[in-house]
């Protein structure tokens, strides 16, 4: 889908929120209308007319990148500029996304702006671009592959890194290493690798801990190749399982494989929330799973929809979204598993379909 085309749907529904332009501030949001990937811009979009607010250091790559938006390097903050371009348009509302503004920065916007539109022309609106950025096109789609077929081969050849009394820092940066040196830009976020203990945290980042004898060792971590973030979480085991631990890692994984299986254009995200957490609770494990079952991944590692109990937001065809259900259980240990799918209209496409059998290393 061109730039033009992710433009013109934003008027759409610039016209539904009853906003004549809308200033997009939120950096992922003006990638995708239009394709600039410095670190200080806003995108002013007014009719079928964008431009691009930036600094003197983005004057040759905004020039290379920049697609069907006129660039302003502005002389001033480029909010500053944005807001006094705003007000040479003479409209009478323009939108900014509610949920990406701050406090400082919207009085930031509004000092900027005569007194007499202070009250009247920014109106707050729902996340716009965010809402059309779930849905991906088929060149996402094709980038989200790639990244995430380098992180299930990043898996399949992280395991001569983890062996007992090696930190997990040491395995964490291994596999970051290697991630980089196949091409990565960066990961996805800070590499999860929680051993022993430490993997009942559901956060735990990589720590000096020594990786255990015996124990589990979780690894969640993604790369992003071409803007687009992978996700993926595998639960090995170090050494001969104890009494009870390879039945709660099949537990998980079959409340894994519910989740996939309810993914499906039309069910809503609690269904699916659901799917997986049926499974734990008749298990007796669901008080050991303390967070939402999954979440939409593209741009940015945590974006929309939201896959958690109760949540009505109906799955379409083109979403990418995580299912990760997880048992943690304090002082003892944790299992998570996690892919990444494409929902489509039939079901879903697992995207990291590296293996999710029993692993004892």
């Amino acid at each position: 889908m061109s730039s033009s085309v992710r433009r013109r749907k934003l008027r759409t529904r610039m016209a539904s929120a009853g906003v004549e332009a809308m200033l997009i501030t939120h950096l992922p949001d003006v990638r995708y209308l239009c394709g600039f990937t410095g670190s200080n811009a806003a995108l002013l979009v007014v009719g079928t007319r964008a431009t691009l607010f930036t600094d003197g250091r983005y004057i040759a790559q905004a020039a290379a990148e920049v697609d069907g938006a006129k660039v302003v390097i502005a002389q001033k903050p480029v909010l500053a500029a944005a807001v006094d371009a705003v007000v040479a348009e003479g409209v009478a509302t323009c939108g900014f996304d509610s949920t990406q503004t701050s406090v400082a920065a919207l009085e930031s916007l509004k000092a900027a702006l005569p007194a007499k539109l202070r009250k009247s022309l920014l109106v707050p609106v729902a996340p716009l671009v965010a809402g059309l950025r779930e849905i991906k096109d088929e060149i996402e789609i094709d980038k989200m592959r790639d990244a995430a077929g380098l992180g299930c081969w990043l898996f399949d050849n992280v395991f001569e890194h983890m062996v007992p009394g090696a930190t997990e820092i040491e395995a964490a940066l291994a596999l970051e290493f290697t991630a980089r040196m196949a091409g990565a830009e960066r990961m996805s976020f800070d590499t999860i690798v929680a051993s022993g203990e430490r993997s009942a945290l559901p956060h735990g980042r990589a720590t000096g801990a020594k990786l255990p004898r015996r124990g589990f060792c979780t690894l969640d971590f993604g790369v992003v190749l071409d803007g687009y973030c992978s996700d993926m979480t595998r639960t090995v085991h170090m050494g001969k399982a104890r009494p009870g631990e390879r039945e709660v890692y099949e537990a998980v994984l079959d409340a894994q494989m519910a989740g996939v299986a309810a993914v499906k254009a039309g069910v809503q995200a609690g269904d699916v929330d659901e799917a997986a957490r049926a499974v734990l609770r008749e298990r007796k494990l669901d008080q050991y799973f303390t967070h939402s079952t999954g979440h939409g991944v593209g741009l940015e590692i945590h974006e929309g929809p939201r896959v958690a109990a109760k949540q009505t937001q109906t799955l379409k065809a083109g979403m990418v979204i995580t299912i990760e259900p997880g048992v943690y259980m304090p002082g003892q240990f944790g299992v998570r598993i996690e892919d990444t799918v494409l929902v489509t209209a039939e079901g879903c496409e697992i995207l990291t379909p590296s293996t999710k059998a029993w692993i004892e290393l």
